[in-house]
């Protein structure tokens, strides 16, 4: 075989390659899963997270009532200001059927524990360890708050820090009638 042949098949086989590498890319962007974005008046994603307290929360479980679902870190300011507002307001709310359930940015136990024991948080906090709940709400930044309807829709979603009348009224718009 001559040098010229050669490097026609080497040139071929490279092509080929090169094809089949470009024709599975697309294959697999075409058919890969798509993560749907939860919008207001969407159905909210159902999820399952144990609390501190070793109690199991799946939103599934709180059909019919109200629920408020806060994304936030140790090391979040925003979220350290509203904590109080939200442990004052848990108090008179709990008893209407809303729900404040904090869901924590995948961070150690012992760090998360020293924190709810010093700001003094009386509903439920969970670890999102493998962070599958804050993929399934598509959580950007910290912290985000979730307003679920006692019919499972979004109410709203607000990113950033709340004022304690905010918390009232946004608690208001989700206590099941």
């Amino acid at each position: 075989m001559d040098k010229k042949k050669r490097r026609s098949i080497t040139r071929g086989i490279i092509l080929a390659v090169l094809a089949v590498a470009i024709g599975y890319t697309v294959y697999a962007a075409w058919t890969k899963d798509k993560i749907e974005i939860v919008n207001v008046g969407s159905k909210a994603p159902d999820f399952e997270v144990i609390d501190l307290n070793g109690e199991r929360h799946r939103l599934e479980d709180y059909k019919g009532e109200g629920v408020l679902l806060n994304f936030w870190g140790t090391w979040c300011a925003p979220c350290e200001r509203e904590f109080p507002a939200m442990t004052r307001q848990y108090e008179t709310y709990k008893d209407l059927g809303v729900q404040i359930i904090a869901v924590n940015f995948a961070q150690s136990d012992f760090e998360v524990r020293k924190y709810v024991d010093n700001m003094g948080m009386n509903f439920p906090v969970a670890i999102d360890k493998t962070k599958s709940v804050f993929t399934a709400y598509n959580i950007d930044p910290l912290p985000t708050s979730i307003f679920i309807k006692p019919d499972g829709t979004v109410d709203r979603i607000i990113t950033g820090e709340m004022s304690e009348s905010q918390i009232v009224s946004y608690l208001e718009s989700i206590k099941p009638e």
